[in-house]
């Protein structure tokens, strides 16, 4: 299969990962005077697209000089180690949160296959490589690097996972946000432009440390984010509304299920599908419903495991 990709102006080039199915997940290429950053990474899968799109700039693995995960959940990092075996002269760069599970990955691969179950994991994961320690770059709030003069800048910005930052480049004028931002398919076609919502998935989601991430990125005033899933879009107040109104309807969902002793992960899931549905359908979304259910349906139940996970924390911590 060949690459899918587009550019964006000033050096962005998205690249579809191929995670499942074609876009649901993202990875972009930044490229600066024949240097090259690449945020996210996608799965193992995902590296031949890379390197076909290297090519077609005439550029290739040794001029890559940072890969730039923005979390270390793997349909964002899971080709990481491969692809750093593959970049000599690369420099992982990764939230000092995350930067662990890069060097030594069993515990994250142990969290992942209970997640997915075994069969599944090795089959959307395969191997995950880990990566030498003195090749890792720790990116705290606020750090920069400097590639040929276009500075990137790295926001913490935890709410979905406490290991997430998001970057910005001014010189595109745009953050890439990985999960903080949430989920615009663009398959999902609406009368109103893009329908968005949040991802919660396990096992750190936090609602109050998830809507002041989504401020922070706005308060950088930037006209387009840049999502793993999936693609350029623009923060309009639409958009924003949106995003936001999903983190507080999907945590009434929880909290009306909190009392569940039983298939509450389910109960969550549908009540999650009834919500998007819904929304889907007074924006005067153009696909059928067998269609959109096809698109959500994996988004809404790992946001259900996380729910149910985030729950079961609050309980505990009321015990």
């Amino acid at each position: 299969m060949k690459a899918t990709f587009q550019d964006l102006g000033n050096g962005v080039t998205v690249v579809d990962a191929e995670y499942t199915q074609p876009g649901i997940a993202a990875l972009y290429l930044i490229e600066e005077d024949g240097d090259v950053a690449i945020v996210e990474t996608g799965t193992n899968d995902s590296i031949p697209y890379i390197l076909e799109v290297l090519e077609s700039k005439q550029l290739s693995f040794d001029d890559v000089k940072y890969i730039i995960p923005t979390h270390v959940h793997l349909d964002h990092a899971g080709g990481a180690g491969e692809l750093m075996l593959k970049c000599p002269n690369a420099k992982l760069v990764i939230h000092p949160y995350g930067a662990a599970h890069m060097i030594d990955p069993s515990r994250l691969i142990a969290g992942a296959s209970t997640v997915y179950g075994e069969e599944a994991f090795k089959k959307l994961y395969g191997t995950i490589q880990p990566v030498d320690e003195d090749r890792v770059i720790e990116a705290p709030d606020l750090f920069t690097i400097d590639m040929n003069g276009r500075v990137l800048e790295f926001l913490d910005t935890p709410g979905h996972a406490n290991h997430h930052f998001s970057i910005y480049d001014k010189k595109s004028d745009g953050i890439f946000t990985g999960d903080t931002f949430g989920l615009s398919y663009p398959q999902l076609t609406t009368a109103e432009g893009r329908f968005i919502f949040c991802t919660t998935t396990p096992v750190q989601f936090n609602p109050e440390a998830l809507l002041a991430s989504i401020d922070k990125i706005l308060a950088k005033n930037t006209s387009k984010i840049y999502l793993t899933h999936f693609g350029e879009i623009k923060p309009t107040e639409k958009v924003i509304e949106q995003l936001k109104a999903s983190v507080n309807a999907f945590v009434e969902i929880s909290e009306a299920a909190k009392d569940m002793t039983e298939n509450r992960i389910e109960h969550i899931d549908q009540k999650i599908r009834e919500y998007l549905l819904k929304v889907l359908a007074d924006m005067g979304c153009e696909q059928d419903v067998d269609f959109q259910n096809s698109v959500i349906k994996f988004d809404s139940l790992l946001n259900a495991q996380g729910l149910d996970f985030w729950l079961s924390k609050l309980a505990r911590k009321k015990a």
